[in-house]
């Protein structure tokens, strides 16, 4: 809704934060549909482009679904109708929301990531937006650790807040960092307690109403586990 006010100062700011948040599950969708990772990197950048271009984000409305599925049936309708190779360094623009490490980080993930191969390309941009929210909100809980000195703490205990828990120690690990494991434990659930609440966060900028966010995330558990 912000990035769809185009008069608004917050308007710019808002598109660009939109287009950085979806343009991992654009992406899973597009190499999911079959298209080798140059082709895809062009499809995603081609289809902000047309997105911005056409100004589609003020036709986005809370009443018709969620955010993600409008921009899904967006995507769809950009590669059925809109694309074709020759056009694809055109339609580039030669505007990024990903600097180039991120997008080459974009393939690494898509193809590190365990997926059914026959499952539909929608589960991989289901999963990608729900892993992308996560990581947002890890990332601002590392930099309030960071702000705050405690870093190097951060690192070490950040696979109890989301993680595999079961190749690790708090035992080990208290040692380690000079803690007791009392000690650690505590710190563990403040650092949980903190990644849900900047979750909410992420997750409430995806929705309409404070009243969405607890069913946006049970279903970002269940994408997930899934």
């Amino acid at each position: 809704m912000a990035a769809g006010d185009s008069a608004a100062p917050w308007a710019h700011e808002a598109l660009e934060e939109l287009c950085r948040t979806y343009w991992r599950p654009v992406y899973a969708f597009v190499r999911r549909q079959g298209h080798g990772p140059d082709d895809a990197l062009d499809l995603t950048q081609g289809f902000f482009a047309r997105f911005l271009e056409r100004k589609q984000v003020k036709l986005a409305n809370p009443d018709r679904g969620r955010l993600r599925s409008f921009l899904l049936i967006s995507l769809k309708n950009f590669l059925v109708n809109e694309w074709s190779r020759a056009q694809a360094e055109k339609r580039g623009g030669g505007r990024s929301f990903l600097s180039l490490d991120e997008q080459r980080e974009a393939e690494t993930r898509f193809l590190t990531e365990p997926a059914d191969p026959a499952a539909p390309p929608d589960q991989a941009f289901e999963k990608r937006w729900a892993l992308t929210l996560l990581d947002q909100a890890l990332s601002r809980l590392r930099d309030e650790s960071a702000a705050t000195g405690g870093q190097e703490h951060f690192e070490a205990l950040k696979v109890f807040v989301w993680g595999d828990q079961s190749a690790v120690s708090q035992v080990e690990i208290a040692a380690k960092v000079g803690m007791t494991p009392n000690a650690l434990g505590v710190a563990v659930h403040r650092l949980r307690r903190r990644f849900g609440e900047l979750l909410r966060e992420a997750i409430a900028h995806t929705v309409a109403s404070e009243n969405e966010i607890d069913v946006e995330l049970r279903h970002l558990i269940e994408v997930i586990g899934s």
